[in-house]
Parts: structure tokens; C-alpha cells; sequence
């Protein structure tokens, strides 16, 4: 009989203690820890049980190997048809991979995961949910329009039940929604506590490790944005992406927080339709509005998103304050670097922002962090304050340092390449990026500068 004892776990960072404590040693939160009943298990009760293993779960004990012992041969990646999740993983699917995906209910990870499923022609995937009935994910998958796949269906909670489907089943890709349904019978807690995410997580894993079988798991979020469960959650998983948007809008962004197989940084972006999630292979021509005559306030800047350039547009207003206190409003840019920026412009610059309202968008609900879109914030911020419009087909990319120098930054080749791809005529570069640039092979004229004076004088005179 197994023996039974009951713990205390944090609700917010999974961390355990014998006794209830006002406020957390290790996350600092009050108040979050909550008493679970435990069941510690027994050998021959695990989740999944490796092949190797013999009766009643038991294997012989591993044998450290000398690193040059080790044989290890490259394989090569699962490449979907979804190329920007693809290029979100780094190239695509690692066998024996976990992959977390969190994101606000109703955002579409269902949709997305289903749609993976589906067009994962020719590979046995098996999906389980733990959400929806049988008949509902037939309907979505109805609606989706995918080509016919080896896709198979099935409802449950228990990974006991899972595991011994897989053993016979053997999927070649396996698909979990959510992590926050499964129960494993090891943990006696509720479904969604701290031990029975840990506990869940930990045989998937094991699952994933030992049988070479990529797994998907779509996580919940709290109410403050982050995972779920215990933040050792996010520790155990090779990858975790987060699916991004506001519900009242078309566009999806999927972006990699954690990735052991590739680049952190990388974005993919979809759009939302009632046939499913259609994938945007050029997003800068979402970013970038469409306007008839040019507007004062309007710059376009160039952003690095991991490999992948993009050209965003900055829209900003200056107007006088006339409630006291002047506000310094920002929607996608750092609010810091945005007073950093009025304190250069009005330094270096002479233009007189102290009472000035102003307010930044960063167009097509993108956070921007790359520095090198200072420049296009600054044009942006001078050309309301002026009240003259920056003509279109000018884009800017500069990092602005404290006396007001133009700085230069990564990859600008990558940059213009794309300005001009998206047939802009001029963009303007810091002066020392033109060192081993061969501006022969573009067509865009580049306009180096030094100062942000000369940017001004090119631009709005």
C-alpha cells in the first residue's frame, strides 16, 4: 500500500514545504501556499514505462560513459508545413522534443495545434484532449479545411490510460490539451495543482526522452500572464512558446521564450480566419498601413525579430499640455527609452517638448525592444511636433545615443535588403554601418548620417 502524506506547495512558483507558511522562501508571494495530499509512488505504478525496462518496471542501473564514448548522430528535423512554426523551432520539430504553448483562452491554441495535426500528412499523430469531446474537435476540424492525415482523437485525463494507448499505439508525434486536465494517479491533489502539473510534465517528458516521440502541450496562463503551475514547469520543457493578440483583432503572433534547439528570439505571425490560422509570410505589409496622403507623426523603422526583418510603423502625437503634468504615453515601446529620447531631442536637438504631451504606437500591436528603431521614433516625435509628414517611401534604421549621435547597429544589410524589397526609395543608416557594406548591390538610396540634425534637415526641410 502506498503511503500517504499530506504537503505544502506555492501555488505561484511549485515550491514544497511540511508546514503552511505566510509568505513563500523562494517567489516572496503571501498567502499562496495550499495543502495537498500526496501519494508517493510505488515502482511498479509509474506512468511510462521505457521498453527497456523489465518486469515490474525495473532496469539495471545506468553506467556513466566517457563523453568521447558517446555516438551521436544528427538528426534531421520534422519539417511541417507551417513554416512559421518552423522557423519559431528553429527549423523545425526535434524528435524527443517537449514543446510548451501557453496563451489567453479563446487566442487559438487548439486551432493551431489541431491544424499541426491535420497537416502532418503521412505520420501517425495522436491527439488527446482533455477539454473537448470527440464530436467538437471533429466539428473544428471540419471548419479547418485540412488535407486528410493519420490523425486519431481521444479524450481523457489520466496518463495511466494515455500511456497504455501509446504503448501499442506508438505515435509518431503526440499531442496533449492541456498539461492543466491531465491527473496522474501517483498524486492524489486535484487535477491542475502544482504536484499534478509536476507530476504530469515529469512522465511526458520521460515519455518524450525515451522513445524519441516529439510532444506538444498547450499550458494555461494566470490572470497575470504567466504559466500556470510551477515555474519548474517552464524548466523541464525544451521549448516554450507563447501565443500572442487581442482576441478583437485578426492577427496572431507566436514567439519563443525558451528554446533549447534554437534562437529565443524568433516571431511567427498568423492570421485568424473562420477556415483557421493563415500563415503571414510577410508581415511587413500588415505592419505598415495603407494611407492615401502622407500624415505628420509617421515614420517607418526597421526591427530585427531573432532572423527575420521587419519594417513597423511608428505613429506618435505631440500636443500641448493643458492638464498640469505632461503625459509620455507609449503602446509597445519602452517607456523609459521613450524619456530617454525626448530628454535628447530637447538637448541636443532644441526642440522644446518640456510641455508637450506625447503619445507612441508602435502600429500592428508589436513590443518592440530593438534599439534600432530609435531613429524612426525620433522622426516620428520631430515630424508631429513640426506638423510636417515624412514622405513615405523614407525608412530609418539608428540607434540614438545620449549626444544625439546616430549609432550603428546589427545586420544592416538584412535591413535595407528588406526596405527595399518593400519598395522604399530612401533609408537612412548610421555613418559607421557603412564600414564592409556594399551599397553597390542595392538599389534604395542610403543616406548615411552622423547626428540626428542632419536626419532633420534631410527629412523636414
Amino acid at each position: 500500500m502506498a503511503k500517504l502524506k499530506t504537503t505544502y506547495f506555492c501555488q505561484n512558483c511549485g515550491h514544497q514545504s511540511a508546514k503552511w507558511l505566510g509568505r513563500c522562501p523562494s517567489c516572496g508571494e503571501w498567502n499562496t501556499f495550499v495543502e495537498e495530499l500526496v501519494q508517493k509512488d510505488e515502482p511498479e505504478k509509474g506512468g511510462w514505462r521505457s521498453p527497456s525496462s523489465g518486469p515490474g518496471g525495473l532496469k539495471t542501473a545506468p553506467k556513466p560513459k566517457a563523453l568521447h564514448a558517446i555516438n551521436y548522430e544528427e538528426q534531421p528535423r520534422l519539417h511541417t508545413t507551417d513554416a512559421e512554426l518552423n522557423r519559431v523551432l528553429g527549423g523545425g520539430i526535434v524528435a524527443g522534443s517537449l514543446v510548451l504553448i501557453g496563451g489567453e483562452p479563446g487566442i487559438g491554441k487548439s486551432t493551431l495545434l489541431l491544424q499541426i495535426a491535420l497537416s502532418l500528412a503521412g505520420m501517425r499523430v495522436l491527439y488527446i484532449s482533455g477539454e473537448e469531446s470527440e464530436q467538437q474537435i471533429k466539428m473544428r476540424a471540419e471548419r479547418l479545411d485540412a488535407p486528410t492525415s493519420d490523425c486519431h482523437i481521444m479524450t481523457e485525463t489520466s496518463t495511466q490510460s494515455i500511456f497504455r494507448v501509446v504503448e501499442h499505439f506508438e505515435p509518431e508525434v503526440l499531442i496533449i490539451d492541456s498539461i492543466q486536465t491531465m491527473q496522474s494517479s501517483l498524486v492524489e491533489s486535484g487535477a491542475g495543482s502544482v504536484s499534478q502539473v509536476r507530476e504530469c510534465t515529469a512522465e511526458f517528458m520521460k515519455y518524450a526522452k525515451e522513445s524519441g516521440t516529439p510532444v506538444f502541450m498547450i499550458g494555461h496562463i494566470t490572470k497575470e500572464g504567466s504559466l500556470a503551475g510551477p515555474k519548474v514547469l517552464e524548466h523541464m520543457v525544451d521549448t516554450v512558446l507563447t501565443f500572442e493578440g487581442d482576441r478583437h483583432t485578426t492577427y496572431r503572433i507566436l514567439r519563443t521564450t525558451k528554446n533549447r534547439f534554437g534562437s529565443t528570439s524568433e516571431l511567427g505571425i498568423y492570421e485568424m480566419l473562420g477556415s483557421g490560422l493563415r500563415q503571414v509570410t510577410n508581415p511587413s505589409e500588415i505592419l505598415i498601413s495603407q494611407r492615401d496622403e502622407a500624415l505628420s507623426g509617421v515614420s517607418i523603422g526597421s526591427m530585427l525579430e531573432g532572423n527575420r526583418p521587419l519594417m513597423i510603423e511608428l505613429q506618435s502625437l505631440v500636443s500641448v499640455a493643458t492638464y498640469g503634468t505632461p503625459q509620455r504615453s507609449s503602446t509597445g515601446f519602452d517607456a523609459k527609452r521613450l524619456q530617454m529620447l525626448l530628454a535628447v531631442l530637447e538637448k541636443r536637438g532644441g526642440f522644446r517638448l518640456g510641455q508637450q504631451d506625447v503619445f507612441l504606437n508602435v502600429a500592428g500591436g508589436l513590443k518592440v525592444e530593438d534599439p534600432a528603431i530609435d531613429l524612426a521614433v525620433c522622426a516620428a516625435i520631430v515630424s508631429s511636433y513640426e506638423d510636417i509628414a515624412i514622405p513615405p517611401s523614407v525608412a530609418f534604421a539608428g540607434e540614438v545615443g545620449l549626444g544625439g549621435e546616430v549609432r550603428a547597429v546589427s545586420r544592416i544589410d538584412s535591413r535595407i535588403a528588406e526596405a527595399e524589397k518593400l519598395g522604399f526609395k530612401q533609408i537612412y543608416v548610421s555613418r559607421y554601418n557603412l564600414k564592409g557594406l556594399e551599397a553597390g548591390n542595392f538599389k534604395i538610396h542610403i543616406k548615411p548620417v552622423s547626428k540626428l540634425d542632419e536626419v532633420f534637415q534631410g527629412v523636414l526641410l
